[in-house]
């Protein structure tokens, strides 16, 4: 509201003129409640006057306001594009294409000939939230043992480029997946330093057409490329197909939780010694 007085009333020698002109103000309504304008208790001199109305006239910029001084938060490393390694493995025995996004939605399209197989990786893109690409051939007349390792060590080698640098990433992994009767505890740590700690003892020789040998040949090909140290445990199961099922929600869960972004860190290595490398 802005005041307004004139100067004839500036120029008398009482405030009582300014005073009667304040209190016959409209009266204020607010949600039918009239508060009249109380009197002002105080005699003002033509010069105070005059600097009130002067000071209700000022406008308020945008500078005036209190200012945010503190500097933004750093962000994470970019990842407008997403991690992605692909690689492409052929030899006398196979043919192997492999492309992963780390920072994908969960896409899985697999097709390795091998069903049991393609199934366990349909699992690690929907449980790591990663886009699991993987097309590979091979000499399944004989048996699933050479594309069931060409996969995996492709896969390695392709989370092992868009793995990167590795900087400001959590590297440590642990997750325990239930399925039903069956209970698996994975731990890894993303350290460069390939390694196969593996404890699973599954009842039946096959599932469907898989040999269950080929679960623990899948990861130890894996770790070999990728250079990660890996912990699986069974802590409860008998049925087959839970256990191993189980096993790669767990390694799933797990590399999610190692490849996602520490806000901490601020995109520095998480090593003590500045380096995290394949050795």
């Amino acid at each position: 509201m802005e005041l307004s007085i004139s100067s004839r009333l500036l120029s008398t020698s009482s405030a009582a003129a300014a005073t009667a002109l304040l209190t016959s103000k409209p009266r204020v309504h607010h949600r039918h409640t009239s508060i009249p304008l109380l009197p002002l208790k105080h005699s003002f001199s033509p010069l105070t006057l005059k600097q009130m109305s002067n000071n209700s006239q000022s406008t308020l910029s945008c500078s005036s306001l209190p200012q945010n001084n503190t500097p933004p938060a750093p962000s994470s490393p970019s990842t407008a594009s997403g991690r992605i390694g692909e690689v492409k493995r052929v030899t006398k025995e196979t043919n192997v294409w492999v492309k992963i996004n780390l920072d994908g939605t969960g896409v899985a399209n697999s097709s390795t000939s091998i069903p049991f197989l393609d199934h366990m990786l349909d699992q690690l893109a929907s449980h790591g939230l990663f886009d699991v690409h993987v097309k590979a051939t091979g000499d399944i007349h004989i048996d699933d043992h050479h594309t069931n390792e060409d996969v995996a060590l492709a896969l390695g080698t392709a989370f092992l480029q868009s793995l990167g640098d590795r900087k400001g990433i959590n590297r440590f992994g642990d997750f325990s997946a239930p399925l039903d009767e069956a209970l698996i505890h994975v731990s890894l740590d993303l350290s460069g330093r390939p390694h196969l700690s593996y404890d699973l003892n599954i009842p039946t020789a096959r599932v469907g057409t898989y040999d269950t040998q080929l679960v623990e040949h899948f990861f130890q090909s894996l770790v070999n490329t990728s250079g990660m140290t890996l912990h699986i445990r069974q802590l409860a199961g008998k049925n087959s197909h839970h256990i191993i099922e189980a096993t790669f929600k767990a390694f799933a869960r797990a590399l999610r939780q190692a490849t996602e972004y520490d806000p901490r860190r601020l995109g520095t290595i998480p090593s003590s010694k500045g380096v995290l490398s394949r050795s």
